[in-house]
């Protein structure tokens, strides 16, 4: 099979999404403008209250970003020096380092094969032989959208009086037996750097909880460890969300269900391209696999991953052909040289390192057309033909 002179298709294109809310969002950034209410001010507010009834939680705090979102949500349930936290080494780096930056000692587990997300099993083996590490939390990572499975992780609070926080960062709309990524956990961390499915123009970030203690330790702790102005109770850190981005992300929050039905509907058209293409198998040595949802996951689908064989060069081919993809993530945690202190080594987390040389993100946004699918899956099957 032959593609001749495919048409590009971008990995991402903001100026779709920009073209069809200039208006709203151009009219939303000037009342910031003619407000010159820049930092905390009421758009923030106005937002929080939206963020917090979308993720039916009582409180919502926004902050700098999704990094600091992670660091406040571990800092105002009081994780901290002492403490030990279980992760996945499958995720962004900034999961580990907000761990490292409230002093606590993170502490890894492997993933579960079919959805990349922290297995709760695994989990719990890391707990049993880490006994005298006092581990206080467990940091599950929504990884490409999906929710983690809470079922498993509540029963294992439960068993070792733990503290849960959400690493929700590309999972804002996402639910768990219908309950909505952000009230799972004690506090969640939200991210809406602008790849995410609820994006500003820039950095920016959001806490939930349903803690009233939570909120007003993580509302302190953005602000410089102030209550009152100048009177600092805490080192806390200037973790502020703009106004402007506020008001944006406000904007768009209205238009994100949609936006997330659409990435479903997206997300099976390219189920049933593959499906139809004859590529599939259950593991990389019979062709493709497909994204796994749990049942009990309504899964937004932040990215669409594939595991694929001959990742690499099918991403260099996808690259010849103008083809957009990313690699989420090419190197686990406990591989990367700045954290070679924690102690782990290569074939520590077997399934996390096998996932990072067969996983492939795929073209997926709400304006995404069904013919750039077909020939993002045609160019796929050219390759392997």
């Amino acid at each position: 099979m032959t593609i001749r002179n495919p048409q590009p298709v971008q990995m991402l294109d903001f100026s779709r999404q920009f073209a069809n809310l200039r208006q709203e969002l151009l009219a939303t950034i000037e009342s910031v403008c003619d407000s010159q209410q820049f930092i905390l001010g009421p758009q923030v507010a106005s937002f929080e209250q939206a963020a917090a009834a979308a993720c039916s939680v009582p409180h919502a705090i926004g902050c700098a970003s999704g990094t600091d979102a992670i660091w406040l949500a571990l800092a105002a349930a009081n994780v901290g020096p002492g403490d030990a936290v279980v992760t996945t080494p499958f995720s962004f780096f900034a999961t580990i380092s907000a761990i490292l930056r409230c002093g606590a000692q993170p502490l890894l587990a492997d993933i579960d094969p079919a959805t990349f997300n922290l297995s709760a099993d695994a989990t719990e083996e890391v707990i049993r032989s880490h006994a005298g590490s006092a581990v206080k939390a467990v940091l599950p990572v929504h990884l490409y959208g999906q929710c983690a499975d809470w079922d498993a992780f509540t029963a294992l609070k439960h068993r070792h009086n733990l503290v849960l926080i959400e690493d929700a960062a590309q999972a804002f709309g996402a639910t768990w037996n219908g309950t909505p990524a952000g009230a799972l956990g004690d506090a969640a961390a939200f991210s809406f750097y602008p790849t995410k499915n609820l994006s500003a123009m820039g950095d920016a970030g959001l806490v939930t909880t349903t803690s009233a203690a939570i909120d007003d330790h993580a509302r302190v702790l953005r602000a410089h460890g102030m209550r009152r102005r100048y009177y600092h109770d805490e080192i806390g850190w200037n973790s502020r969300l703009d106004s402007l981005q506020a008001a944006v992300l406000e904007v768009k929050l209205r238009h994100l269900p949609e936006w997330n039905k659409q990435r479903r509907n997206l997300a099976a058209h390219y189920d049933d391209l593959f499906l139809a293409s004859g590529l599939t198998g259950m593991t990389t040595a019979e062709g493709i696999v497909l994204p796994v949802t749990d049942l009990r996951a309504d899964h937004v689908f932040h990215q669409y991953v594939i595991r694929a064989p001959r990742r690499d060069a099918l991403r260099q081919y996808l690259t010849d052909h103008k083809i957009g993809s990313e690699i989420y993530y090419p190197l686990p945690l406990h591989q990367q040289t700045s954290l070679a202190d924690l102690g782990y080594k290569q074939g520590d987390f077997p399934i996390s390192e096998a996932a990072a040389t067969e996983v492939l993100a795929l073209p997926i946004y709400p304006e995404l057309r069904e013919d750039e699918q077909q020939t993002v899956v045609d160019t796929i099957a050219s390759f392997y033909a």
